[in-house]
């Protein structure tokens, strides 16, 4: 085999440059829009997930969701008197500050779909661990604060259909 054989043709060559570069640009641009997300809204998108984000969620599981996820009033162990899970990944959920969304006022977006949730009402106990909570489950409309394109704090939600 000659030496010749083993190089690509200029053309060739140029095009698998090309290439190269051209997916070296998409993985820098989706680097850079992934970490454009500040630390405090990282944050606070992170606590978002954690109060309110659960595919799995029904309605006979909420004293063991708010338990485990140490679901409580802001700033203190007192027990939450209302906390919605939105049934949906976190990602549908993101689009909402997006095409998925209209804007309502302010940083707030409501859903252009309406989505199942579970909301769960305090029922007994004074602090957590102690908390005891009844589920509901509803399908709804909600609003949710944005923040560079983070869904940062659930708002409301409108009633659409009860499912009993």
């Amino acid at each position: 085999m000659e030496k010749e054989d083993c190089m690509l043709s200029p053309p060739a060559a140029t095009m698998t440059f090309q290439r190269l570069l051209f997916a070296l640009g998409l993985l820098l641009s989706v680097s850079l829009c992934a970490h454009s997300q500040s630390a405090a809204v990282k944050q606070r998108y992170q606590k978002f997930v954690t109060q309110h984000i659960n595919g799995n969620m029904n309605e006979y599981i909420c004293d063991k969701e708010m338990r485990s996820r140490k679901i409580t009033q802001t700033d203190s162990n007192d027990c939450k008197v209302t906390n919605t899970f939105i049934q949906a990944s976190g990602q549908l959920v993101k689009r909402i500050c997006g095409e998925a969304g209209t804007h309502y006022r302010g940083n707030l977006f409501k859903s252009n779909q309406p989505f199942p949730i579970i909301s769960c009402t305090h029922r007994g106990g004074a602090r957590y661990p102690k908390c005891e909570y009844r589920g509901h489950k509803s399908t709804r409309y909600i609003a949710i604060a944005c923040e560079d394109g983070w869904p940062v704090h659930y708002e409301d939600d409108d009633l659409v259909i009860v499912q009993q």
